[in-house]
C-alpha cells in the first residue's frame, strides 16, 4: 500500500515547514536556549501545518541527539524516537488526542491525571496534541485551567484549532498563541513542484496552479489532490486537462464564453449555456465562484494591473476583451454576486437564481445611472438638461371626464411668456356620462379655452425702472417669483424651490444682489450657490442690470416661503414630487396649465 504525499512529504524540522516561519523560528529558538513554554495554542486554516508544527516540537524535545550545538533547537529526524514520533506510532511521551470524539469533561479528567505521571526519561518531555481543540465543552475546558496553569514538570500541552474564537478566554490567557497563515497559491505551486520532482512526475505550470487554486490555502489538501489527479489515467503525469476531469473543475473555455455572452449581451443565450453546464453536473456554487474570480481579474486587467495566478490563456483572453466594458458595469457585477451568495447558498433552484443574475449581467446597458437622473433634475452641474417633450412624459388623467374632442392644436404663443413645448396628450377614460357630467365637462372646456386665448392671460406688468443702471430692491422683490418660475421652466426645479427660500436685502449700484436667508436655509443657500452660473443668466435675464449676487445669513430673517417658515422641515414625500412635476410640466403649456387647474387633474407617470 503506497503512503499517501501528505503523510510521505510531512515535514521533518522547523526548517521544511512551507510559510509558517514566524512560529517555526520561535519555537526552535525556544528548544536552543531552553525557554520551553508549558502550554501553546496553534490557530490557523486547515491544512496549514498546526498538527506537523506540534509534532516537530515533540520531535525535537524528546530527540536523542537534543542539546548538540549543530541541530540549534531542530530535531534530528533519524534516532528512534524522532522515527516514531513523525510516523505517529506509539510513544510513551507524545499522546495525540482527538478532541472532537474526546471532548467531554471526563476525557479531560482523565488528561488532567495522566500528566501527572512523568516522563519515561530524564531527560524527556511529556507532550500532550489535542487536535480539533474547539470540540472542548466549557466544563471539559474548566477541568484542564488548573494543571494548564501549573502543569507538572517537564509536561508541555500543544492545542491545535481553526476556530479560535470558540477557546474560552481564561484558558487562552494561560497559553502561548500562534496563529499561522493561509499558504497562497505561489507557495503551494512551488511545494507541489518540488515532490513532483521528487517523485519523477511530469507535471505541467498550469495543471499545478489549477490544484493550488482549488486547495484554497491548504497544502495537505493540495497534496491529496495530487494524489487524486495522479490515479487518473495509464502514465503518471499532471496535465491540466487530468486535473479538469479528476476534479471535477469547469474548463477556462466556458468560463469564456460566458463572459462573451455577457460583454455581447446575448441575453438569449445564457439559458442554453446554463443548461449546458447543468446536464454535465456541474457545481453551480464553482460556476458562480468562478465567474466571480474571472470578473475579478478583467477588473483588475481593464484598470492597468495584472492579476496572479492566471493561465496564459485566460490572461490572453481577458487582455482581448478590456476594452469592452466599464470599470463601473464590472464593480456594480461583482457586487451583485456578492449579495446574491448568501441567499444562492440557501435557495432550492440555484439554476433560476444563476440564470436571472447572467441575465442582469447581460442586460446591465440597459440600466440608468444616478448621475444621469440627478443631471435631468438640475442637480447634476450647471448645464441646462435637454428640453423635454411633454407629449411623451405627462400621461394626464382627469378627475372629470372630457367630452370627446379632436386632437388638440397647438395654442399660439403668449406675448412675454417662454416659447411653448409640444402640446400635451390627454388620454382620459371614456366613462358614461350622465347629463350633468356632460354639462359640467363643456362648462370645463370653454373655460380651458378661454384660459388659452391670449386676450384672456393677463400678464403682470414689470415695474417701471426709475433710471438707467441696477434696478431697485423694489423691482427684485416685485420679480422674485419670476426668477423661480424661469429656474422652474428651465428645468432647475430644485434651484427654484431653493430661491424661494432666499430674500433680497440689497442692490449695489454695480449690479450685485445681496440675498438673505435664514440659518435653517443653509442647504438652499449652497444648492443655489452651486447653480451659479445658472442662477446669474435668469437674473440678467429677468432683471437687466444685475451682474452678481452674494448669499448672507440673516439671524433674524424668516424664510421666504411659508414653507421654510415652518418651525420645523417637512419630509417630502411621494405625492410633493408628483405635485412639484406637474407644475414643471404645465408651466411649459399654457393649454396643460389651464386643464390643470380647472379639472383639477393629476399626473400619472
Amino acid at each position: 500500500m503506497s503512503l499517501a504525499l501528505a503523510r510521505k512529504y510531512r515535514p521533518r524540522n522547523f526548517a521544511t515547514v512551507a510559510v509558517q516561519s514566524h512560529v517555526a523560528n520561535t519555537l526552535k529558538g525556544a528548544i536552543a536556549r531552553g525557554r520551553v513554554a508549558h502550554g501553546y495554542l496553534l490557530c490557523g486554516p486547515r491544512g496549514t501545518g498546526k498538527t506537523t508544527l506540534a509534532r516537530v516540537l515533540a520531535m525535537a524535545l524528546n530527540c536523542e541527539r537534543r542539546g548538540e550545538p549543530e541541530l540549534q533547537g531542530e530535531p534530528c529526524g533519524q534516532c528512534a524516537s524522532c522515527q516514531r514520533i513523525w510516523s505517529g506510532s506509539a510513544s510513551l511521551d507524545v499522546v495525540e488526542i482527538d478532541a472532537a470524539s474526546n471532548g467531554g469533561v471526563a476525557d479531560a479528567r482523565e488528561l488532567r491525571e495522566r500528566a501527572m505521571y512523568a516522563p519515561s526519561g530524564d531527560d524527556r518531555y511529556k507532550v500532550y496534541i489535542v487536535d480539533e481543540a474547539h470540540m472542548l465543552s466549557r466544563d471539559a475546558w474548566n477541568a484542564l485551567l488548573k494543571v494548564l496553569e501549573e502543569p507538572p514538570p517537564r509536561v508541555v500541552f500543544v492545542f491545535a484549532t481553526t476556530e479560535a474564537q470558540k477557546v474560552l478566554g481564561t484558558v487562552v490567557s494561560r497559553l502561548q498563541r500562534f496563529d499561522l497563515k493561509r499558504i497562497g497559491p505561489a507557495e503551494i505551486r512551488e511545494r507541489l513542484a518540488a515532490v513532483l520532482t521528487e517523485e519523477g512526475v511530469r507535471f505541467e505550470d498550469d495543471a499545478l496552479g489549477m490544484i493550488a487554486r482549488a486547495a484554497d490555502g491548504g497544502l495537505r489538501d493540495a497534496l491529496s489532490l495530487t494524489d487524486q489527479v495522479l490515479s487518473l489515467g495509464e502514465t503518471a503525469e499532471v496535465t491540466s486537462e487530468r486535473v479538469t476531469v479528476a476534479l471535477g473543475l469547469i474548463p477556462d473555455d466556458e468560463y469564456i464564453a460566458l463572459l462573451d455572452v455577457i460583454l455581447e449581451r446575448r441575453a438569449a443565450d445564457i439559458f442554453g449555456l446554463v443548461q449546458r453546464q447543468a446536464d454535465a453536473g456541474v457545481d453551480f456554487t464553482l460556476l458562480l465562484a468562478g465567474l466571480g474570480r474571472l470578473l475579478r481579474a478583467l477588473l483588475a486587467v481593464t484598470m492597468g494591473g495584472q492579476p496572479p495566478e492566471l493561465s496564459d490563456r485566460v490572461r490572453i483572453a481577458l487582455d482581448e476583451r478590456k476594452g469592452r466594458v466599464s470599470t463601473g458595469d464590472l464593480v456594480r457585477m461583482l457586487h451583485a454576486l456578492l449579495e446574491i451568495e448568501p441567499m444562492y447558498r440557501k435557495s432550492g433552484q440555484p439554476q433560476l437564481l444563476l440564470e436571472t443574475l447572467l441575465v442582469r449581467f447581460a442586460l446591465l446597458d440597459r440600466t440608468v445611472e444616478l448621475e444621469e437622473v440627478l443631471k435631468g433634475f438640475g442637480a447634476g452641474g450647471h448645464e441646462d438638461p435637454p428640453p423635454r417633450r411633454v407629449a411623451h412624459e405627462s400621461r394626464v388623467a382627469s378627475a372629470h371626464a372630457l367630452p370627446p374632442t379632436p386632437p388638440p392644436a397647438v395654442a399660439p404663443a403668449l406675448p412675454n411668456s417662454a416659447p411653448m413645448s409640444a402640446p400635451a396628450v390627454f388620454t382620459p377614460p371614456p366613462p358614461s356620462r350622465t347629463a350633468t357630467q356632460q354639462a359640467a365637462a363643456e362648462a370645463a372646456a370653454q373655460q380651458i379655452a378661454a384660459a388659452s386665448a391670449p386676450a384672456s392671460r393677463a400678464i403682470a406688468p414689470e415695474p417701471r425702472r426709475t433710471g438707467g443702471g441696477s434696478p431697485t430692491l423694489e423691482q427684485v422683490k416685485a420679480q422674485w417669483s419670476r426668477v423661480a418660475q424661469t429656474l422652474r421652466t428651465n428645468g432647475r426645479g430644485m434651484v427654484a424651490e431653493a430661491v424661494q427660500r432666499l430674500v433680497p436685502m440689497q442692490v449695489s449700484p454695480e449690479g450685485a444682489l445681496t440675498l438673505g436667508y435664514a440659518p435653517a436655509d443653509d442647504t438652499f443657500a449652497m444648492a443655489v450657490d452651486r447653480a451659479r452660473a445658472d442662477m446669474i443668466a435668469v437674473l440678467q435675464d429677468t432683471l437687466p442690470g444685475l451682474t452678481t449676487f452674494t448669499l448672507h445669513v440673516n439671524a433674524g430673517a424668516a424664510p421666504a416661503s411659508s414653507a421654510a417658515a415652518r418651525p420645523t422641515s417637512k419630509r417630502l414625500t411621494a405625492h410633493d414630487v408628483q405635485q412639484q412635476r406637474t407644475e414643471q410640466i404645465a408651466a411649459k403649456d399654457p393649454l396643460l396649465e389651464a386643464a390643470v387647474r380647472v379639472l383639477d387633474l393629476e399626473l400619472l407617470d
